[in-house]
């Protein structure tokens, strides 16, 4: 069977001229250097190129759903964009076989000046579809986007939510042979998001390819066998998603098991701001591995900004293979339904000992408030994640055993055994 995607050496440079990102000049700057040119002597600033993509390739076979993971600047967004001919590579070549749908950052695919309904036709026609198949399914795109009393206005007036749930719609109903997906979970409210992960997964079953970029490691998990990891904007590992994600997560290019905000780029709103998340161990050394009998603290600094609000602390706890674990919630009683006052807190919950199983663990936290109404002022997916390991020496709940394990979580449970004797048994 022939490839669907088959990328070989791709390449895609960019030229940074030095002079051109320095300040910008007036209008009389200007004309007084065009003027003097002819007897300038200022020497040529060489320019520079900077690699987005380097020497990418890999080969995906129809029916595969496989992800992109990597650092911001890795290659990942300036891969999809040359698969999707949107972007010219300087060197390769890429062969996609069959109708490709694509949903890039917000912008991309759309003419702003027409309606969401020309553009639903407009797409389609891109796609080869004739106005007989679009027709098939506009009803479904159109409920899945959710936008039907605004599908005559233009989309230039759409809100970003609105424009994304169009064009996930769209991207993803018009039956495109190769779906291409550029971190569309980053965009919208939950309940969109879990609508384009469901999506996403008929997707994958219908024997469609999908190629998909996700920070989100767990989504990633839950969708893709394969996985491919760019860094510096080369591909240094690509097979089983399991396998990727532990090289992401141990090679330093992915997350650790300490985070730090600067006061810039703090996540939450004007309530409250996240300052910082750490894994440490009881006596509070930072750790990104420990042993399985060990407990461990999961720490997260803040600042309140606004008085009168009351925070519960949130700590989701998901596996590498996306598997849902647990959540923690601070029930601390001297603050529990009591308002914090402005000022810089360290919130912290201890799992202990014994208690989950082996393998990488991803934490996402959270500051909710209940009372008098539920609101979500900040939630940061996989914040941090740690190893959990056991070393087969001592009281666990391996016992004797050699082999893997499975399981979420190992707790040790008191077992008992009473010796019946043959009396008593044939008694009972």
């Amino acid at each position: 069977m022939a490839a669907a995607i088959q990328a070989e050496k791709l390449s895609k440079s960019y030229r940074i001229n030095p002079r051109a990102m320095g300040r910008y000049r007036t209008l009389r700057e200007t004309v007084q250097q065009l003027l003097l040119a002819p007897w300038s002597r200022q020497p040529a600033q060489p320019s520079s190129l900077l690699w987005a993509l380097r020497d990418v390739s890999f080969t995906i076979q129809p029916g595969e759903v496989v992800g992109i993971i990597g650092r911001n600047g890795a290659g990942k967004s300036t891969l999809l964009k040359v698969l999707s001919r949107i972007t010219e590579p300087t060197s390769g070549c890429a062969l996609l076989r069959g109708r490709v749908g694509s949903l890039l950052e917000v912008g991309t695919g759309f003419h702003l000046e027409l309606t969401g309904r020309e553009n639903i036709f407009l797409n389609g026609a891109i796609l080869g579809m004739t106005r007989r198949e679009v027709l098939r399914r506009f009803d479904e795109i159109v409920a899945f986007a959710e936008i039907e009393p605004f599908l005559d206005t233009p989309v230039k007036r759409y809100s970003s939510g609105m424009y994304m749930r169009l064009a996930f719609a769209v991207a993803a109903n018009l039956d495109p042979d190769i779906l291409l997906v550029d971190e569309v979970l980053a965009v919208g409210d939950l309940a969109f998001q879990r609508k384009c992960l469901r999506k996403l997964q008929e997707v994958g079953t219908s024997g469609r390819t999908v190629l998909m970029i996700a920070h989100d490691l767990s989504a990633v998990s839950r969708l893709c066998r394969r996985t491919i990891m760019l860094e510096q904007s080369q591909l240094i590992h690509d097979g089983p998603t399991e396998e990727v994600i532990h090289s992401y997560l141990h090679s330093g290019l992915g997350l650790s098991a300490e985070r730090r905000w600067t006061a810039e780029n703090r996540p939450g709103n004007e309530v409250v701001r996240l300052d910082h998340v750490r894994v440490c161990s009881a006596e509070g050394t930072t750790l990104g591995a420990l042993d399985i009998r060990r407990p461990l603290r999961i720490e997260i600094e803040y600042e309140v900004i606004q008085s009168g609000h009351i925070f519960t602390p949130h700590y989701h706890f998901f596996t590498s293979q996306g598997i849902f674990a647990f959540v923690a919630q601070d029930n601390d009683p001297h603050w529990r339904r009591h308002p914090r006052p402005p000022g810089h807190y360290r919130s912290s919950v201890e799992i202990p000992g014994n208690f989950l199983g082996e393998g990488t663990m991803l934490v996402s936290v959270a500051l909710v408030t209940f009372l008098p109404h539920t609101l979500v002022h900040l939630h940061v997916r996989d914040a941090v994640a740690f190893e959990v390991i056991d070393s087969m020496e001592g009281n666990t709940a391996r016992g004797d055993r050699i082999g893997p394990m499975p399981g979420v979580v190992r707790p040790i449970f008191p077992h008992q055994t009473e010796y019946l004797p043959p009396a008593l048994h044939s008694a009972a």
